[in-house]
């Protein structure tokens, strides 16, 4: 019958006869690159952000922010140009780099993200034309690929056409996630039912569907959603190695596009890298076939990168429909979602945060954390503690449907600031 689903997927992409008839879903409009995210009600405004500013300033340079995660400090450069200055791009990265390290001594790490002044819409809007990933011990290395060299931590997309998906260059989606939404009629959710219960009851994948691992085994999954984002991505994994757990990244293929050095660093450090759409929009609202394009332009993406195929896919929002299982089953992912949603990116506060998190914890959970709250970095530490005091380690979904006996727990006082 899943065999049968998934011919139908591609016959609809293909625009044969046999495609299935679309699910009623409330309808969500695709909005253009640039406008206004939406925010999950309850959202508060995170802290601000420092900035750093140069003096003399650069009028090309729009913003530079900065953070710590208690060890290392990462700034993060937003730069804009005109038609007239795009061929000096490098060479004004690296001076943004350069003049951002020597004003803050404490920077360990300046990421530039250059673009197009005309059209510039925001990190959800149109791709980057440049960015660029510089630790201070490679000031050297940036300076040469400035005067025409190569440089692995850099991105261009110079001869390089963004991938269309018709209306789909809607801007990166940001809402509530604490619910899992299917879109059916009758008998399809009571079939949905069934298999949410089945998977829960037996942990592990069922029929390409997981809601959780077996509880008998003290292990749980730590997932991140929306990855990579610049500034915020060093930050997180450092604090993934210095407390020696592996996580799974469910990763927008837009944002990979622009930053793959951030995915390699993920792969090379053990972590895993999932789909999460190209453009993170609700899928149950799109024709199929875009749908799957969707899905289809991340594996891609990730492919080119990492050299590794795409195992796992998260939609955004948990919104689906069978359409939705059936185009991801056709694309070999496995459809994962989740047991724990702290809801960190409505920036609720370090104390509700660990309560939440420690409350809703266990054996064969899976974890939704975003890669970009300002406060999962404050209290990633307390996590772990709540983590071991209760004996389950944290670790990706690969490793704990494959059963694998987790690395010893941390030891989680080493992640304080000053060690």
């Amino acid at each position: 019958m899943r065999k049968r689903g998934a011919v139908l997927v591609w016959a609809a992409l293909l625009g044969g006869a046999a495609a299935q008839t679309p699910t009623p879903v409330p309808a969500h409009p695709l909005r253009l690159p640039g406008e206004v995210q939406p925010i999950a009600p309850g959202t508060r405004r995170a802290r601000p952000i420092p900035e750093l500013t140069l003096v003399p300033p650069m009028p090309q340079v729009r913003r530079i922010q900065y953070l710590s995660n208690g060890h290392i400090e990462v700034a993060g450069a937003v730069v804009l140009l005109s038609a007239a200055e795009v061929p000096q791009a490098r060479k004004l990265a690296a001076t943004v780099v350069s003049r951002a390290l020597l004003a803050r001594p404490s920077l360990n790490e300046v990421d530039v993200s250059v673009y197009n002044k005309a059209g510039y819409g925001g990190f959800g809007g149109p791709l980057p034309i440049l960015t660029l990933s510089a630790p201070r011990a490679r000031l050297q290395d940036v300076a040469a690929w400035a005067a025409g060299g190569r440089y692995e931590r850099a991105w261009e997309a110079q001869g390089s056409a963004p991938p269309t998906v018709g209306s789909g260059d809607s801007i990166a989606d940001k809402v509530l996630e604490r619910t899992i939404n299917f879109f059916g009629d009758v008998n399809q959710r009571l079939e949905d039912g069934r298999l949410r219960a089945a998977s829960r009851a037996a942990g592990g994948l069922q029929d390409g569907l997981l809601y959780g691992g077996s509880a008998l085994r003290p292990v749980a999954a730590l997932t991140f959603d929306d990855a990579p984002h610049p500034m915020f991505e060093p930050l997180l994994l450092d604090l993934l190695r210095r407390g020696q757990v592996k996580a799974t990244f469910f990763v927008i293929g837009r944002n990979a596009r622009a930053y793959p050095y951030f995915v390699r660093d993920m792969v090379q450090q053990g972590h895993e890298v999932g789909n999460h759409t190209y453009h993170h929009v609700r899928l149950p609202p799109l024709p199929l076939s875009q749908a799957i394009t969707e899905l289809d332009l991340t594996n891609q993406v990730l492919r080119s990168i990492t050299g590794q195929p795409v195992k796992y896919f998260r939609p955004p929002g948990g919104d689906y429909t069978p359409q939705t299982l059936d185009a991801a089953r056709a694309l070999g992912l496995s459809t994962v979602f989740w047991t724990d949603d702290p809801a960190d990116f409505q920036n609720p506060g370090d104390t509700v945060l660990e309560s939440r998190f420690d409350s809703k914890l266990h054996p064969g959970g899976i974890v939704l954390l975003h890669d970009n709250a300002q406060q999962t970095l404050d209290v990633f530490g307390s996590f772990l503690a709540f983590a071991k005091k209760r004996g389950v380690t944290l670790t990706s979904i690969g490793e704990m449907l494959a059963g694998k006996r987790p690395p010893a727990a941390p030891d989680v006082d080493k992640l304080a600031p000053g060690h």
